[in-house]
């Protein structure tokens, strides 16, 4: 692959491989045919672990020990639209280098082969395989009035000697040959009553069930963000086993930075037509977007910035005349605009006419690269698979009841411009939405949608839907030392995936190397890693010769039958291993160290061989590897000394990588995020927040939320809005903010940014992240400024105790660098008691408690 994928997708893959491998030896075991799907939410990067999944299926990938390839495996890509295949071949190319342009074929009408060939995938759509299509013209003769030769063949009048269904027949009837089914947005394609035996079947249908002599194929791989309709979808496969589909988790999307933290949904706060004016406020945002976006490229040093996009949705019939009316509005706005700024993604794929505006037709595939395009017209959710990660905008005049029509819209425009946060930044984190059709009231249809999925596949819980909120900014008036102080807290992170140190080592230093910090970073590390093997290949001197006489070694017995008297014999034997044996040894040696340390390792090793034969002295570098391998000591020292020096480094060029770029920050927080056990973080500085003013009762009446002084980001009027769900919140914030000693506060945010602290914990053998309610900043009495966590803490959940021993180890490590550390309850009797943490005894009794009430209630704990 072309870049490295995120923890979600390495897992989705692999276990997308499994369910390969598992198909494809129903099929070849017992003629089985078999169905599954991966699904993820819009914006997961589906096409970009489809590209893995292939490179693995056609060669072998030892990262997802994957070994055994496919050799005649095909692939039938399907969707309803050329336009979604050719925007898919193109991200498979993007995505992969071992997939070329030769291997992905658009099957054009002058297609004409036997069987498919192995190692390819073929773009295929609803029209190539329609009765009309010269593809399949012929197959029929009854149908198509194809005149047959002598032979009961049909006498082709384009000279076709095979159909594009005789050719899928074909392939599929090859014993060589392994024809898998993509189904792309597998959910579409099966007809209105895809449950009724009156339906006449789709081609859909055909290539799953087969029809007439054409079988269907074997394997088929959904690829869609709702698994329950590629199930309904499946529920008229005849003759198919369902094996387990691969569903993502949203949250996990989420957390990669992929997607948008935040929507932002502007509504009238009153009853009426606010159109333009809406249009106008939208408009002001997509500039706020564009100066910010312009800011941000000029403090990373990147000389493009990205350039934001308006979506403009209107009716299926819109009115001309009111169309024509917004878009005065837009420019009345923004004067600066450029006059050929406005395009349509309109299905009648035609220039559109609204008053004195004439609008030019552009493909939806083609929006992202045409940077000229700042505001697009479209109708419904555009297309499947459309892809505009700039699109953070969008104006929607669908009436209130088109709720689903907006958010299958929202739910492609979540994705990150840069494929990643943008650190302390919700406003770069957000996409506005503007809803002149709808009010406060109506507009809750929207927020269920979004909350609980629909089209665009189930939604992440850390996302937030916002109501007219206000941007916050840093307040002005808190000293610099304030800020200092928060950047200094380390925050924790899940591990995300866990990969073999010495790959983990070797990416770091390539990355250490490619921003100057240790030029022939690579080469250090190799040599630190064989000096360290030669090391350990002495210690275990006597367990790798026994191994290595394994290797060299086969033996067998050999059985002999006497025809008379019908007596069998074995007889032991002993041969020396053949050139074969070996290589197999050594590479099962290098999935176990890694392929990359096994072949520098082989060339170390026969580089001080005295052999003056070069080929013999790197067999017999692979035997020894092939031995070593064997050694499982061997191994686990190995990787343990490669984790440790990839840690010393991040550790030591922590400071460097502190004053990078965004983009190269990330890379280094990735890899930290490639162990078990991952380094903190600094918490990033906050620059934006969103933040809701108030909140739609269930009466239908409104509550504006309390503000509150002291707080880091701010309003206008230098006050925080915040509608805390627990009184117990409330009555801590206000004790701590009348301290004379408190300079500022900060709500820590429930969600994964980069400017939320997160304390790590483990719960059923899994690890989570606790993110604790409050953090105080006060004069530490001697000019400087020191940090507090506050954390009220919910003594009746089930995870109450988990989190307490999560924030008992956070404190051991960090401990120093805080003031206090309390968690704090409201019991029975409606008083306040606090745990210490900076206190050794409290943690002890942490560590040892099982029940988190008693803690409260026992010594340890002290009146707040």
């Amino acid at each position: 692959m072309k870049f490295t994928l995120k923890s979600y997708q390495e897992e989705a893959v692999r276990d997308v491989l499994e369910g390969l491998a598992d198909a494809k030896a129903f099929w070849d075991s017992r003629q089985k045919r078999t169905s599954f799907s991966l699904t993820a939410t819009t914006g997961a990067g589906k096409t970009v672990m489809a590209a893995a999944v292939f490179e693995a299926l056609f060669y072998g990938d030892d990262d997802y020990d994957f070994f055994q390839q496919d050799p005649g495996a095909v692939v039938i890509w399907f969707s309803d639209s050329p336009d979604l295949n050719i925007q898919s071949r193109n991200r498979l190319i993007q995505a992969s280098d071992r997939l070329n342009m030769s291997d992905l074929v658009e099957v054009q009408n002058t297609f004409n082969r036997e069987t498919l060939e192995a190692g390819k995938i073929y773009f295929l759509n609803t029209a190539k395989l329609s009765k009309n299509s010269l593809l399949v013209r012929g197959h029929d003769p009854s149908e198509n009035g194809v005149e047959l030769d002598a032979n009961r063949l049909p006498i082709m009048p384009d000279a076709r000697a095979y159909t594009m269904w005789d050719t899928i027949r074909n392939t599929i009837e090859n014993p060589d040959l392994t024809l898998y089914l993509v189904l792309d947005e597998a959910h579409r394609g099966m007809g209105a009553n895809a449950n009724t035996t009156r339906d006449k079947p789709t081609i859909v249908k055909r290539l799953i069930n087969g029809f007439d002599s054409i079988p269907g194929i074997p394997i088929v791989l959904g690829i869609s963000a709702t698994v329950q309709r590629f199930n309904n979808a499946m529920d008229i496969a005849a003759n198919r086993a369902n094996l387990p589909n691969v569903i993502v988790d949203s949250q996990k999307v989420q957390s990669s930075g992929l997607l948008k933290d935040t929507i932002v949904l502007d509504v009238p706060d009153e009853d009426g037509d606010f159109s333009t004016v809406l249009v106008s406020k939208a408009t002001r945002s997509l500039q706020g977007f564009n100066t910010a976006w312009a800011n941000y490229a000029a403090e990373q040093g990147s000389e493009r910035p990205v350039v934001p996009l308006m979506v403009f949705q209107v009716p299926n019939k819109p009115d001309p005349q009111e169309i024509a009316r917004a878009l005065d509005a837009i420019y009345e706005a923004w004067p600066e605009l450029p006059p050929d700024s406005i395009a349509n993604v309109f299905g009648e794929n035609r220039n559109e006419k609204f008053g004195r505006y004439e609008v030019p037709y552009i493909q939806p595939e083609r929006v992202q690269d045409s940077e000229w395009v700042r505001v697009l017209l479209a109708k419904e959710a555009i297309s499947t698979g459309w892809d505009c990660p700039r699109a953070e905008v969008m104006v929607s005049f669908r009436a209130a009841r088109d709720e689903t029509h907006i958010t299958q819209m929202l739910g492609r425009m979540v994705r990150t411009p840069l494929a990643r946060r943008i650190e302390g930044n919700e406003k770069l984190n957000s996409v506005d939405c503007f809803l002149p059709k709808f009010d406060k009231s109506t507009v809750t249809n929207v927020v269920k949608v979004l909350m609980e999925g629909g089209e665009a596949g189930e939604q992440p819980k850390d996302r937030r839907i916002l109501i007219n909120p206000v941007e916050l900014h840093p307040d002005p008036n808190l000293p610099e030392a304030v800020w200092e102080c928060l950047e200094k807290i380390q925050t924790q992170t899940i591990p995300r995936r866990e990969t073999k140190p010495i790959k983990r080592l070797t990416i770091l230093a390539h990355e250490l190397a490619a921003d100057g910090f240790l030029p022939d970073a690579g080469a250090i590390a190799h040599d630190a890693v064989h000096q360290e093997l030669d090391a350990l290949v002495s210690k275990h001197a006597t367990t790798i010769a026994e191994a290595r006489q394994g290797v060299l070694v086969m033996e067998g017995k050999t059985l002999t039958t006497n025809l008379e008297t019908k007596e069998m014999s074995f007889d032991d034997f002993v041969e020396a291993a053949d050139y074969v044996v070996i290589e197999e040894a050594y590479r099962r040696a290098g999935r176990k160290l890694s392929p990359a340390l096994a072949t520098s390792y082989a060339e170390h090793i026969a580089a001080r061989d005295d052999n003056e034969d070069e080929e013999e002295a790197l067999i017999d570098a692979h035997c020894h590897i092939a031995a070593v391998g064997l050694v499982d000591e061997v191994a686990e020292e190995i990787e343990a000394f490669a984790e440790a020096k990839c840690n010393d480094w991040l550790i030591h060029y922590k400071p460097q990588i502190r004053q990078l770029s965004d983009e190269r920050r990330d890379i280094y927080r990735q890899i930290r995020e490639l162990s078990p056990d991952p380094l903190e973080a600094d918490l990033a500085r906050p620059t934006s927040r969103m933040q809701d003013t108030g909140e739609q009762l269930e009466n239908g009446k409104e509550r504006d939320f309390p503000r509150y002084p002291k707080h880091l980001l701010v309003d206008q009027d230098g006050l925080y809005p915040e509608g805390f769900k627990s009184s117990w919140e409330v009555e801590v914030l206000d004790r701590e903010i009348q301290k004379p000693e408190t300079i500022a506060w900060y709500r820590n945010p429930s969600f994964g940014a980069l400017d939320s602290l997160g304390v790590g914990y483990v719960e059923a053998n899994e690890n989570k992240l606790m993110r604790p309610d409050f953090i105080f900043l006060s004069d530490d009495g001697a000019g400087g400024v020191k940090a507090h966590i506050v954390d009220p803490h919910g003594i009746h959940l089930s995870d109450a105790l988990p989190k307490l021993r999560g924030l008992v180890k956070y404190v051991e490590e960090f401990g120093a660098s805080f003031g206090r550390v309390e968690s704090i309850a409201k019991l029975a009797d409606s008083k306040f008691r606090k745990l210490d943490l900076q206190r050794k005894e409290t943690r002890d009794a942490i560590s040892a408690s099982n029940d988190v009430k008693e803690l409260f209630n026992s010594a340890v704990a002290e009146p707040y």
